[in-house]
């Protein structure tokens, strides 16, 4: 990885498949982990035991999931298998009665109709016509409902798109991450009047390359910039051996952060007027947040002066605290509305831990949610590493609260808005791991649905 160095002031990456057993114990036992095979780091001396133990479980749950990744595949595709074989039939009596008459709607994985387990949660798929073109409350909604339909295939984007938004369509892609050596990177566009919105797919449940990606704790320290999340960054698109470079010297497939840089240029070569978002919700965040660095890395100055906002929801952490002046520098000068939001006790947002182990921070502006879906800006969200003894009574009384109101909500609201059984198990767990349910969409487009006119309201 010696090419890695030219682009980076410092880095230390980690390489799970060059561990054996008995090295990953050495870890927690010798401090001079930066000499192994499997650590390649531009630190020269050692390492506390502290970063060490993290070293440890981040390598360690990455083997795991490596060893599991193609169970966790099949019983995540059986999941959703059986969630649509389920719709296509109406329910499970409708289902019985197929079978009796030998009539069994098969579902098809690439149909439009077609649908993930992050969309079982929520299957609300109508856009909300009350919000106005260019107002803060329409690029939060529209963000938001981008990035729950991006966990989902390209028939089922385009119909939804096309025929349920009335929207342009503009393009799906499946891009390259050259560390894990296949495509794990999913991103597509859309176009409303003026706006395009490029939303990233995020973090799927039952698929291990993703999570790698999120558990992946190397990283790279950039001259100027600071230190940012290694999993993120080569899942936007950092190319082996060579970095960063202005353009892709090496591609055995789109690249998400060159084949969206250029789709852009395209689309707003052609009209002045034009202004993009970006968004997405978990991994996909986090992406999108990236985005803009690297442009400006680049010195894209056009690019960031079409940039309207970036508007993220469940987003971890992804750099240092040097690395977010660096982009509260940068989007203040591009005059780019970036807006993080956060709903409930939802545990992503607070990884990685923001302590000195861990080095990472949040920047920007937190609009985070209560379960009332009552929104608040403020500069960081409560409990923010989730550890604290104080807020564990607090948080299972907003997992009961939840839970309840998943059977009140759709008469309060109305009857489009009721949950299903597949959330509501969700919630139920949630009485044991209150952060589980907070995380998934359907809470965070009730957030921007509910919430967001009276929080922007405020913020003006």
């Amino acid at each position: 990885m010696a090419c890695d160095k030219s682009f980076s002031s410092g880095h230390m990456l980690l390489s799970p498949e060059k561990v054996g057993v008995v090295d990953h114990f050495r870890i927690l036992i010798h401090s001079n982990v930066h000499e192994r095979e499997f650590v390649d780091s531009s630190a020269g001396g050692g390492e506390s035991f502290r970063w060490r133990w993290i070293m440890f479980v981040s390598i360690l749950a990455q083997k795991l999931l490596l060893l599991v990744a193609k169970p966790m595949s099949w019983i995540g595709s059986a999941i959703e298998f059986w969630l649509n074989l389920l719709s296509s039939n109406q329910n499970s009596g409708g289902l019985l009665v197929n079978c009796l008459r030998g009539k069994v709607m098969m579902p098809d994985k690439e149909s439009g109709s077609f649908i993930s387990i992050i969309g079982n949660l929520d299957r609300r798929v109508e856009w909300d016509t009350c919000n106005r073109p260019g107002d803060r409350e329409y690029y939060a909604a529209l963000s938001m409902m981008a990035s729950k339909a991006s966990y989902e295939n390209e028939a089922y984007l385009q119909t939804t798109v096309t025929h349920h938004w009335q929207m342009e369509f503009l393009g799906f892609y499946d891009c390259w991450n050259d560390y894990l050596g296949k495509a794990t990177t999913q991103a597509f566009i859309l176009r409303d009047r003026d706006t395009i919105v490029v939303a990233f797919r995020g973090t799927e449940p039952l698929n291990a390359d993703d999570w790698c990606s999120d558990i992946d704790l190397s990283w790279y320290k950039l001259p100027d910039v600071g230190k940012i999340h290694g999993g993120f960054t080569k899942a936007l698109g950092l190319q082996k051996n060579l970095g960063w470079p202005n353009r892709p010297l090496r591609m055995q497939g789109p690249v998400a952060y060159y084949t969206i840089r250029e789709k852009l240029r395209s689309l707003l070569g052609n009209n002045d007027k034009m202004k993009y978002v970006l968004t997405g919700h978990s991994l996909g965040g986090a992406l999108a947040i990236l985005f803009p660095a690297i442009l400006d890395m680049h010195g894209e100055t056009w690019l960031m002066e079409r940039l309207e906002g970036v508007y993220t929801f469940g987003q971890p952490r992804v750099g240092d605290h040097k690395f977010g002046e660096f982009m509260d520098r940068v989007l203040k000068e591009c005059e780019i509305n970036y807006f993080r939001f956060v709903y409930g006790n939802d545990i992503v947002p607070r990884l990685p831990y923001d302590n000195s182990a861990f080095m990472f921070k949040h920047f920007g502006r937190c609009c985070h949610f209560n379960t009332k879906y009552e929104g608040k800006i403020i500069e960081e969200e409560p409990n923010k590493n989730f550890l604290s003894p104080l807020h564990v009574i607090p948080m299972m009384m907003d997992a009961w609260h939840e839970l309840v109101r998943s059977f009140t909500i759709h008469r309060e609201i109305g009857p489009g808005d009721k949950e299903g059984l597949l959330l509501r198990t969700f919630r139920v767990i949630g009485l044991l791991i209150p952060s589980i349910p907070a995380h998934s969409p359907r809470d965070y487009v009730n957030s921007t649905r509910l919430g967001a006119s009276q929080l922007f309201r405020h913020q003006q």
